[in-house]
């Protein structure tokens, strides 16, 4: 039958080939599945054959309704196909995720002697990306050389997108040099490969060599731009962006609002980032709430961020899994666990518990909360432990001192294959160090390269200091600084001169302190250990002069602190504070736990005091640490079966370590106490330290 008969459909009178090819166009992109499988039925009513031509509109109208095994039967009962049918058919399969059989059919069409279009090209190299092959990605780049193609625009902007995908920047680079024309997305690409690949410096480069060649900005180079300028926390380089923002009337865009408040977060400025926050009404949505949230707990608002975390509830505004994870990071920054179980609980509610962000994370907040438990126990209920949730139960056991429950984990993790990798190490080592695992610690430290292919950097150096410092093993430390391929950092430095201190080594201390003041000389810590040294020797004219200097450069020593949770309520106590209004009962407690833990043997280290004074003198500066009238409080104030938990923000000293040893015994009650280097465990008596930190 010729088709220049009539055929009748949907009461319209449907003449030629051109006009049902508009007609199955049109349904193609609205997406009229239905409305174009009638009409091809009808055609199959008529015993018409389509031609190549209408075919061709078919093929495309099926793949991007999503139906593309449709378009494969009509694709392969096509007696004849051309190359516009076998790219509709490339493209198909590509645009549905079906890559294998993209790739597939470009081997056909090579086959059957077709050369391929631009656009064929590009889906095979997006199939590439997904399912990894670099080497056949490789081998397109070759053919579209071979064929003039690869300096098309399409084609290398898609080729230099694959190379920035594989983290080979170099090629990318090359590819999109060598492109005699580049139009937006092809910029765009380019600034957003660099930020993705962690180099945003270059990223803000390319925006610059953007503007300057007259290129048109859109809502899409800007976004890329302003995560660069988040990534780089560049603060006044994103102002500008946000003068041009305002220029082109973008501010609308959600996608740049997000962009912005963002930027602003992660710059630390939440001012600005509030103010484009709160501009636009109906643009607030879940991402940029979530990067104010983040914002707000990064500057240790935390209080502002729970009240927005609540706002957008109200408003109607679900939170996602990034929106969970930053608020119980928080409650792990100020070990709040009563706040983390209850935002565990609305994980759970809302099935995020599965995700791999938010157990991580979870892991991490029991861990740092003290409940050791809790957090052992999310992550056994993981199926399948990311690295990020290996690694922050590693993170965890190191925390608590628990370096061989840190060595059997690891052994897990990699048995398990999953590839550890810098982060996995730095937990393992400090779990080392905090443990006395000095051996075991070097073994893993010089595996590192060899086993794992993993370069040590100076955070690793860092813990090896530590690990022999703490170990009392000061001439090895000392050898292996001198020894290190790159000068030690702040950290390493200031482990080894805590080292000196508690070791009695006042010669390496004095070296150790020299070197922490020349590189952050407003570290008031080194002045302060170097002091102790010199206490510690009864050196009190040193002690004098050390202190002369802080004054004199008008340095003021931290003051300890400690707090604990009670009541929903957080009660903060400094050493001999009586300002709280239950002070009286406090202290009445604190006399009576002084005499109770005397009695089962306890008896003050007064030497640990760094100030020329008498004993009983002493003994009384002794007996008001923040962390003792925290612990007393919690005594009166606590049922019997809840454990105390108490945070101190400095280093607990070896008397009060003493001291809560004793106070768990007579008080029959667990202790658990996190100082700013990691948590003791007190109970019966005992510490999980084993008197080693």
């Amino acid at each position: 039958m010729n088709f220049q008969a009539v055929c009748r459909f949907g009461g319209h009178m449907l003449q030629d080939a051109t006009t049902l090819a508009q007609t199955i166009q049109t349904y193609a992109r609205t997406k009229q599945l239905n409305r174009g499988k009638e009409l091809h039925a009808q055609l199959l009513r008529t015993e018409y054959t389509p031609c190549i031509f209408l075919a061709n509109h078919l093929l495309n109208m099926y793949s991007k309704c999503g139906e593309v095994d449709y378009a494969l039967k009509v694709f392969d009962k096509m007696p004849q196909r051309n190359l516009v049918s076998w790219t509709a058919m490339i493209t198909g399969f590509s645009q549905n995720r079906r890559f294998s059989e993209t790739l597939k059919t470009f081997s056909q069409m090579r086959g059957a002697g077709e050369n391929p279009t631009q656009f064929a090209f590009a889906s095979v190299i997006r199939a590439c990306v997904f399912l990894g092959t670099i080497e056949i990605g490789r081998q397109m780049h070759s053919l579209a050389l071979k064929l003039g193609l690869a300096f098309e625009l399409f084609v290398g902007s898609n080729l230099a997108d694959m190379y920035w995908k594989f983290r080979l920047m170099a090629d990318a680079c090359k590819v999109f040099e060598e492109m005699p024309c580049k139009d937006a997305v092809s910029w765009t690409s380019m600034i957003d490969g660099y930020a993705k690949n962690g180099d945003s410096e270059a990223a803000l480069l390319t925006y610059k060599r953007m503007v300057n060649d007259g290129i048109v900005i859109d809502q899409h180079v800007l976004c890329s731009a302003l995560n660069a300028c988040s990534a780089l926390k560049a603060c006044k380089f994103g102002k500008c962006l946000h003068s041009t923002v305002l220029k082109l009337g973008l501010q609308v865009e959600v996608s740049v609002g997000n962009a912005l408040t963002d930027m602003y977060s992660k710059a630390g400025d939440m001012e600005g980032a509030s103010n484009v926050f709160w501009i636009d009404s109906d643009g607030r949505n879940i991402v940029s709430c979530t990067s104010l949230i983040n914002g707000f707990v990064e500057m240790d608002e935390i209080d502002k961020a729970f009240n927005l975390f609540v706002d957008l509830q109200r408003r109607g505004v679900e939170p996602n899994e990034f929106t969970f994870s930053s608020l119980i990071k928080s409650c792990a920054n100020q070990a709040a666990p009563d706040q983390g179980i209850q935002l565990h609980a609305q994980v759970v509610k809302v099935n995020f518990d599965r995700d791999p962000f938010v157990y991580s994370v979870l892991v991490d907040m029991y861990g740092k909360c003290g409940l050791l438990d809790h957090s052992i126990q999310v992550f056994d209920e993981i199926e399948n432990p990311t690295e990020v949730a290996w690694n922050s139960l590693l993170s965890v056991f190191a925390l608590h001192g628990l370096g061989k429950a840190a060595l059997e984990t690891f052994t897990k993790m990699v048995n398990r294959g999953v590839k550890p990798n810098a982060i996995t190490f730095v937990s393992l080592l400090t779990g080392c160090s905090h443990a006395g695992l000095v051996n075991e610690g070097l073994n893993y430290f010089h595996s590192m390269e060899k086993r794992y292919g993993i370069v040590p950097r100076e955070e690793h150096y860092s813990c090896v200091i530590d690990l022999l410092g703490r170990a009392g093993r000061l001439k090895e430390a000392e050898e292996f600084i001198n020894n290190m391929p790159i000068q030690p950092n702040a950290f390493g430095w200031c482990s080894f001169l805590g080292a000196c201190r508690i070791h009695g080594d006042q010669e390496r201390g004095k070296l150790a302190a020299e070197k922490l003041m020349q590189l952050e000389p407003e570290n008031i810590g080194a002045r302060v250990l170097l002091s102790n040294i010199y206490a510690k020797e009864q050196q009190w004219e040193d002690v004098r002069s050390v202190r002369k200097k802080m004054r004199d450069c008008r340095m003021k020593k931290l003051p300890g602190y400690s707090w604990v949770d009670v009541g929903n309520k957080t009660h903060t106590f400094g050493a001999e504070d009586w300002s709280h209004p239950l002070m009286k009962e406090i202290y009445e407690k604190l006399d009576t736990l002084l005499d109770q833990i005397k009695d089962a043997g306890y008896v003050p280290q007064t030497d640990s005091i760094p100030h020329e004074m008498d004993e009983s003198s002493k003994e009384k500066l002794l007996h008001h640490h923040s962390e003792r009238i925290a612990i007393a409080f919690a005594l009166i104030s606590m049922p019997a079966e809840k454990p105390i938990i108490v945070k101190k923000n400095l280093r607990v000293c070896l008397d009060c370590h003493s001291a809560i040893k004793y106070i768990s015994k007579v008080a029959g009650r667990k202790i658990i106490v996190r100082d700013n280097n990691r948590f003791h465990h007190f109970a019966d008596g005992l510490c999980s330290c084993g008197d080693y930190w």
